[in-house]
């Protein structure tokens, strides 16, 4: 039995050889899909993972009147610290704002070079450690914060958290729609794959029925052709996503609050599910494309 495993899997990969032109288009093809939906999982996966990080911990960004004095900017910095769990990570002066937005423009923060004066607010970061197991109540501290002599505004990281998990739900619809017409593409380009592969074969398959080849003899080597193209295609997206996250994995990130969100890959629960759909989708290619060989 294993031996006739062997047989199935040898004449598969002789079927790829002998037809590698074809095998390595549809292969890029069935990458260039796959790193789509990948990137669209990896993506959602660590949004889902810093929105529940943010839901441990409050971050709140209080900015300050251009007019305020030193007095009651001092009364400001001993309230925040009063706050039971406050942290004050850092304050940011009108000059610092200017340069970390002249940071984060790059090469486009050139027009600011232009303003006549600084528009940009003096502001403190104060992190909540622990926020819902101290009980904190944070549109509570928001109200007695903003109505502090020389607070301009105070926004904190969970008002952007639900808009958030709004957005996210909408995206996760989204991403199935396109992750189904994704797959549906593969599948279409391995049964084209494997129907060429056919076509090539015609006259070896009707000789070999006429020598009393059974059906799934005929099959198997074309089902284990399009298994092991969508592994292929699996395997390499992973690859390929891996690399992206060595890029991506070395830099801090900063989207909400001041503090720097880890970028995780997928777990590997996810890689094995996304390769094994892969070969699933694969093998699916491979069943419509032989089905016309049945009556054979």
């Amino acid at each position: 039995m294993i031996g006739l495993g062997f047989y199935f899997l040898k004449q598969a990969l002789l079927n790829m050889k002998r037809n590698l032109a074809v095998h390595v288009l549809s292969l890029g093809t069935i990458i260039a899909c796959f790193l789509i939906l990948g990137a669209f999982l990896l993506l959602f996966g660590n949004l889902s993972n810093w929105l529940g990080q943010w839901g441990s911990t409050l971050s709140m960004s209080i900015y300050l009147k251009d007019d305020v004095s030193n007095y009651r900017r001092d009364k400001i910095d001993a309230f925040i610290r009063a706050l039971p769990g406050a942290r004050i990570r850092r304050f940011i002066s009108k000059e610092d704002a200017m340069q970390d937005l002249k940071a984060a423009l790059g090469e486009e923060a050139g027009f600011l070079e232009r303003l006549t004066h600084n528009p940009l607010p003096a502001s403190y970061e104060v992190v909540f450690e622990d926020a819902d197991a101290k009980g904190i109540n944070t549109e509570e501290i928001k109200r007695r914060l903003a109505a502090l002599e020389g607070v301009a505004d105070v926004q904190h990281s969970r008002q952007w958290v639900k808009r958030l998990e709004g957005f996210l739900h909408i995206v996760r619809l989204i991403g199935a729609v396109i992750g189904g017409l994704l797959c549906l593409c593969v599948v279409f380009i391995v049964t084209n794959t494997i129907k060429l592969t056919i076509y090539s074969r015609r006259d070896e398959i009707e000789i070999l029925k006429l020598v009393g080849a059974t059906d799934w003899f005929v099959k198997l080597p074309f089902l284990l052709e399009g298994a092991v193209q969508g592994f292929l295609g699996g395997g390499l997206t992973v690859l390929v996503l891996f690399l992206g996250y060595l890029a991506l994995g070395s830099k801090e990130i900063y989207l909400l609050g001041p503090s720097p969100l880890e970028f995780v890959f997928l777990s590997g629960q996810y890689v094995a599910a996304f390769v094994s759909l892969s070969m699933a989708l694969g093998i699916v290619g491979s069943f419509i494309a032989i089905g016309r060989f049945i009556e054979v």
